[in-house]
């Protein structure tokens, strides 16, 4: 039985994508939902854990060469975090870049005005001016720092999580939202032992399991559900021909439950398809900048070449080859 949830009010964009993704042949909900309150503080719980080796070795990229990025990125700048979580990353590269004004955008707004307030703690001279939104889309960006050049920050490898056209489609999102000339600092992990990956995403503590598990509890507390969350367990399956890790919720049992009203069934060993976390060669992240509009300036990459960060830049629309 799920422990007791104060009821919440649904998200109309939720329930559409929880109806629609658990009556699809191939049953699956968006990742971003996810990210609750509880969700995001999961994640940054599995950004500490051993397995998970993405969130220390590109902070310690980071912390070797933030001087090195911040030559390369405009002078007096706004920094423009997509999906800035807590901004654990965020405090190397303000001190670094030393910007006019701080622009962290996440989707959970508890959260995202949490890590503001942390900041302006840390940065008190720092303008810091949170907006609550979906990246995925073009944002309209605070008035305040009109006219400034722009650094757009997506550290984590969040863009694995796309496939290949939906990554494409943000990254134009971003490039619309930041503007031509701008800059783009972007996290992307690269192909590496595949059991290297497998425990990242399925550590010993389960914190992804709970992670994962967490966005049943989300559906039966916003959704009128009554998911047995019990009859489920956290899968991280490599798909080679994809290139991706993914992450499944799947029944253990056969169940029948209801969400907003529709009922839905499923046999014991199907899955819930939540997550992907695509990996990616040295040439593939560049395609897939230059296939949004983004030209490549510059790349960091650790010994065991396992992360990369890469500096681009929106470049005007081609006309020709």
């Amino acid at each position: 039985m799920d422990a007791p949830r104060v009821a919440l009010a649904a998200d109309p964009a939720f329930r559409a994508d929880v109806l629609a993704g658990l009556a699809a042949p191939i049953r699956a909900v968006p990742a971003r939902w996810l990210y609750d309150h509880r969700g995001s503080q999961l994640f940054e719980e599995i950004t500490r854990l051993p397995e998970y080796y993405p969130t220390r070795t590109e902070t310690a990229l980071l912390e070797a060469n933030s001087a090195e990025m911040a030559a390369l990125a405009a002078s007096d700048a706004a920094i423009v975090e997509f999906g800035s979580g807590s901004s654990a990353k965020t405090p190397i590269l303000l001190r670094a870049v030393r910007p006019r004004a701080y622009v962290p955008i996440d989707i959970s707004g508890d959260f995202l005005r949490e890590s503001a307030e942390s900041l302006r703690a840390e940065f008190p001279d720092l303008p810091v001016l949170p907006v609550e939104a979906n990246f995925m889309d073009p944002i309209a960006l605070p008035g305040s720092i009109a006219g400034l050049p722009r650094l757009g920050f997506f550290p984590g490898s969040t863009i694995g999580n796309m496939v290949a056209r939906t990554a494409v489609d943000l990254l134009r999102a971003m490039k619309d939202t930041l503007g031509e000339g701008s800059r783009l600092l972007i996290g992307m992990d690269r192909i590496k032992d595949v059991e290297v990956l497998r425990a990242a995403y399925d550590d010993a503590a389960g914190v992804t399991a709970a992670f994962n598990l967490n966005l049943l509890h989300r559906i039966n507390a916003e959704l009128d559900a009554d998911i047995p969350v019990d009859a489920f367990r956290h899968r991280a399956i490599w798909n080679d021909d994809l290139s991706r890790i993914e992450m499944h919720l799947e029944a253990t049992r056969d169940v029948v439950f209801s969400v907003s009203g529709t009922t839905f069934a499923m046999r014991a060993g199907e899955t819930i398809h939540t997550e992907n976390s695509h990996k990616y060669g040295h040439r593939d992240s560049r395609l897939l900048l230059r296939a949004a509009g983004w030209g490549v300036i510059r790349e960091w990459t650790d010994p065991k070449q396992w992360f990369s960060i890469l500096l681009a830049e929106a470049e005007p629309p081609r006309f020709a080859p």
